[in-house]
């Protein structure tokens, strides 16, 4: 665990917080290089982007409130510095920044599925390094084992919750190992000639079935309005995957030859 990348005096920069920064970043300007290779407004672009960086941080939180039951209990816990500072349910962020782009897509007269698929591997590339930032603050953390590449947090200052002294999965490094292989995946797929939405499609498709398989190893806190056998996110990367399939298979109208 390392929660802060330095401290002077009372001030202190959180590397969850840089490497979010970074992330998105990162995320902005592959999908902005992309968008001039196929000759798609980089300014249009980037605004959606930035907007729904802002969409998706609201949604993130707007979940993880819904879901957890102690907000429910002490409502006010809601207006905490801790709650301000937390990263929320990706899920909730991702589905959220997904609603906003596509009516944002329309409205700017951007092709929805095409413009989908621009944002595919900076989403993948951009997930895969806030995961690091996951790892070194300490959340999302996995269960007990006992796999030599277990990982032991130590940290008595965490606010996070993670069990001190006990060897856990790495998940969060699981989760980013495989989103940086997505997104070669994706960026090879999107130079080649292929069908509008089936990028986007590959991504919902692999990372469902990633995160399906990671929550398996991951640690929660019992919350599963859904019920059944899998956890709420779970689920939702079940109905992810079969979205992605979806879009595979269907793709959209018209052919994106493969780029210089």
């Amino acid at each position: 665990m390392f929660p802060r990348l330095f401290q002077i005096g009372s001030f202190s920069l959180p590397t969850y917080g840089a490497l979010v920064a970074v992330a998105f970043l990162t995320a902005l300007w592959l999908t902005s290089r992309f968008a001039k290779e196929r000759g798609v407004s980089s300014e249009k672009v980037v605004n959606l982007g930035v907007y729904c960086a802002l969409v998706g941080m609201l949604g993130a939180k707007v979940l993880m409130i819904a879901l957890d039951s102690e907000y429910r209990l002490h409502p006010a816990q809601i207006f905490t510095r801790e709650t301000l500072q937390s990263a929320g349910i990706f899920y909730g962020g991702f589905i959220a920044a997904l609603a906003f782009a596509f009516f944002y897509m329309r409205s700017q007269q951007l092709p929805v599925l095409s413009t989908a698929d621009l944002f595919a591997p900076g989403v993948a590339l951009g997930h895969g390094i806030g995961r690091l930032g996951c790892f070194a603050a300490g959340c999302c953390w996995g269960k007990p084992t006992t796999l030599p590449w277990a990982v032991t947090f130590t940290d008595k200052d965490n606010t996070t919750g993670v069990p001190l002294g006990i060897p856990l999965h790495p998940t969060q490094l699981y989760e980013a190992l495989a989103e940086g292989i997505i997104c070669l995946i994706l960026v090879w797929r999107l130079k080649r000639g292929h069908q509008e939405g089936s990028v986007i499609g590959l991504y919902l498709l692999l990372y469902g079935l990633v995160r399906f398989a990671v929550e398996f190893l991951r640690e929660h806190d019992g919350s599963n309005p859904l019920g059944g056998p899998f956890v709420l996110e779970q689920w939702i990367s079940l109905a992810v995957a079969v979205g992605g399939a979806y879009l595979l298979s269907r793709g959209g109208e018209r052919a994106v030859p493969a780029s210089a």
